[in-house]
Formats: C-alpha cells, structure tokens, sequence
C-alpha cells in the first residue's frame, strides 16, 4: 500500500475513532435510527455535545474548539457522502433481487462509495491535522492515550 494512502486511511479512521468514541458516549438520547433520522437541530445538538465533552476531556483553549468543530463538521460531511441519497437495504435488496447477484451493480456502489473517500477524504484529513497540531504536547498525548485503550477516557 502507498504511504499517502496508508497514513490517509489512519488519519481518518483516527479521527473516526475518536470522534466516534467520544460522541457515542456522549448522545444519550436513544432513537431508533440514531444520528442519521436526526433532524438539523438534533445535528446541531448532538455536534455541541460531542465538542463540549472532547473540549472538556482535552482541556481545549476557544481556537482548539473552532477547530475541532470544522473537524466534526467534515466527518460529518464524509459521512453523508458515504451514505450517500439512497437506502442500504434498498441497495442490498436491488442486488438480490434476481436469481443471480448483480455484480456489476455492487461494484458501482463500492466505486461510488471509493469516490466519496476519494472525494471528502481531504478535507478530513486537513482538518485532522488542523486540529491535532493545534493540540499541546499534553493534549496529543491524551489522544494517543486514549486511541491506545480503546473507547474508555477512565482508564
């Protein structure tokens, strides 16, 4: 694998990570669908909720904040691209419809969700590192800290 990819799929499975960790703990409203039949509200709610409790863990001045809001926002941005406008069951049912499974179908849609990488990925990536070079050597050690436990900051 090339370098460039490599460290891009780390660098956005790191910030998945622990984006994902956090916010995860952090929503505690349980609604069946969870952040994707959120309306634009329960987003913004459920972004100042994450935000807040990494800031808070982190200890984070104003511009870290900023920053790692513009992160969220990417994230959130590949995420939908990822997702993209149609159902996945619907996808999966349209390639099982048959006798035999559509293989063609299913590769444009693994092409089309390579694309949305492709597409977001940079954009992630730069905010990533917005972010985390924005971070004290302390505060980069806590996340190195907590992507090594897992998902726990009580560790």
């Amino acid at each position: 694998m090339q370098p460039w990819l490599k460290r891009t799929f780390v660098g956005v499975f790191g910030a998945s990570a622990l984006l994902g960790g956090v916010t995860a703990c952090s929503y505690t409203q349980h609604r069946h669908g969870g952040w994707s039949s959120a309306g634009h509200e329960d987003a913004v709610r459920f972004k100042e909720r994450a935000v807040d409790k990494v800031a808070a863990r982190l200890a984070l001045d104003a511009a870290q904040k900023a920053k790692l809001a513009v992160l969220v926002d990417r994230l959130q941005e590949q995420r939908l691209a990822l997702r993209g406008s149609t159902d996945p069951r619907t996808e999966l049912a349209s390639l099982i419809g048959d006798e035999t499974f559509d293989r063609w179908h299913a590769q444009d849609l693994v092409n089309a969700k390579l694309q949305a990488v492709r597409d977001k990925s940079p954009q992630v990536i730069a905010a990533l590192a917005e972010f985390y070079d924005g971070l004290k050597p302390e505060q980069q050690q806590k996340v190195r800290d907590y992507l090594q436990r897992g998902r726990s900051w009580h560790h």
